[in-house]
């Protein structure tokens, strides 16, 4: 993202066509070299941004991807579009990841419907800012954990069944995971217990063969942003890294990649990578 947005906002969800400027999320100039070959994926949240760029950049590569999302129906018929034209196949799943039923529902779809699963991308996510814990009810912390990590528990759980030596998870953790925020209580809360839950299933899983980690980005250019902040933070957003800019979500999917191949990262498991512009992840 060459520069900072201009004041603007949305509904939840939100939707990339009506962002100004659209964030790069299509993977354009990535070139595939089959390293997820014949794999079968599921990505949550997949319909755009982060979600959107990892599915186009691993069907580049080679998989099959179903997507889990709310009801952005145009954005993840996009992503299909991409998916697609990259040769591969794209299953979409919509429905409230809040919801218990629908965690395991979206797993047993999406091995369904590809065959299998290999490559479990647990990215879906929720925020809204408050002023202080006074404004912050229990609905929203409820709301905010159930989406953040209640739904990376249960689609890990479920998915579990179906995952063999040499499949990966990878988590989207976040910078306030690491530094935590003012104003996300809630959301970086999640991210921080995303963290600590990436570390533990690493453990747990490595003698099973499988492997887990997790990508905390700082600030990404996301339909999340203009639904969820006031204009005045959004006018500002990616201004206070080092690098001046927050990334687009192209910039973030190939760490994804890196993660969910064994040929560049067999030996990773349990770690948290950190793409923040520049920034200091521990302060």
């Amino acid at each position: 993202m060459s520069q900072t947005p201009p004041p603007q906002n949305q509904p939840y969800p939100g939707h990339t066509g009506e962002m100004a400027p659209e964030p790069r999320d299509e993977m354009r100039d990535y070139v595939g070299r089959a390293l997820l070959d014949g794999k079968k994926a599921l990505i949550t949240g997949g319909d755009s941004g982060i979600g959107r760029a990892v599915a186009v950049a691993f069907a580049k590569e080679g998989a099959d991807v179903a997507i889990a999302y709310l009801t952005e129906h145009e954005d993840a018929a996009h992503t299909r579009k991409l998916v697609e034209q990259a040769g591969r196949r794209c299953v979409l799943l919509p429905g409230d990841l809040a919801d218990r039923a629908h965690c395991s529902s979206v797993v047993e779809q999406a091995v369904s419907e590809l065959g299998g699963l290999d490559v479990l991308v647990n990215n879906v996510a929720y925020q809204a800012p408050v002023s202080g814990l006074e404004e912050l009810d229990d609905e929203q912390w409820e709301h905010t954990f159930a989406v953040n990590i209640h739904s990376y528990y249960r689609v890990t759980k479920a998915a579990l069944a179906h995952l063999r030596e040499g499949a990966a998870i990878v988590n989207t953790s976040s910078i306030n995971g690491l530094r935590g925020n003012k104003s996300l209580i809630d959301y970086a809360a999640t991210k921080g217990a995303i963290n600590a839950f990436t570390y533990s299933m690493a453990q747990n899983l490595v003698e099973r063969g499988i492997r887990v980690n997790a990508v905390a980005p700082g600030p990404v250019w996301t339909p999340l942003i203009p639904a969820t902040m006031p204009e005045e933070k959004v006018e500002k957003f990616g201004k206070q890294v080092p690098m001046g800019r927050a990334a687009d979500p192209d910039e973030i999917a190939p760490s994804y990649v890196f993660f969910a191949s064994n040929r560049l990262s067999s030996y990773y498991t349990g770690e948290v990578l950190a793409p923040i512009g520049g920034r200091d992840a521990a302060g």
